[in-house]
């Protein structure tokens, strides 16, 4: 953990979502809408209709452009956002989860939750100076948002496929050389 526990949600749900706008769109019905709130443990108020699922696909390039922001710009879309939302942060438990921060009502449309609790975790971010845990996959064919929240920032790829996908080139490109350097079956000839 690098962050605490509802910073570390409120980031990777938002990547989550930010990226489900990339092709294939993975956030285009009520019931994704309903998984994605119970996969990353959203409380309150949840309309589960179309009304709701198009607010939320509406902010999907607002926490993009907020995740891929520098310092100065994050800050200054933080603070519209809370002022926008008029957030009130306050502690909160409920199970499983222990004390964290909420700064919404929780009967306050998802959408604007949503958004409110993303600049909340990048207050923590930024405060940690630590916006380079988030950055654009390394797969140059992908546009996906990286969350890297491993201790030692080996974070790459957005996803496995990404990951695999250069995994398969890096091979290929090894074989080529390979078969360059030795002859056509691929062996390096032994070192005089």
């Amino acid at each position: 953990m690098v962050f605490a526990n509802d910073t570390d949600a409120a980031l990777a749900a938002a990547v989550e979502l930010a990226n489900s706008a990339l092709e294939p769109d993975t956030l285009t019905t009520p019931a994704d809408l309903t998984r994605f709130f119970a996969r990353h443990g959203y409380t309150g108020r949840h309309d589960g209709d179309a009304a709701e699922l198009g607010e939320v696909r509406g902010i999907r390039e607002t926490l993009r452009a907020l995740l891929l922001s520098d310092v100065d710009e994050a800050v200054d879309r933080i603070n519209t956002l809370l002022w926008t939302y008029a957030a009130v942060p306050r502690l909160v438990r409920h199970d499983p989860v222990g004390w964290h921060i909420h700064a919404s009502d929780d009967e306050a449309p998802l959408a604007h939750r949503m958004l409110v609790e993303t600049s909340m975790a990048m207050i923590d971010v930024i405060r940690a100076g630590d916006l380079s845990r988030i950055s654009m996959c390394a797969d140059e064919t992908c546009a996906g948002i990286v969350l890297d929240l491993s201790r030692n920032r080996s974070r790459r790829y957005c996803s496995t496929t990404c990951g695999n996908r250069n995994a398969v080139a890096a091979y290929r490109a090894r074989r080529a050389d390979d078969k360059a350097l030795g002859g056509t079956d691929g062996s390096v000839p032994p070192r005089a």
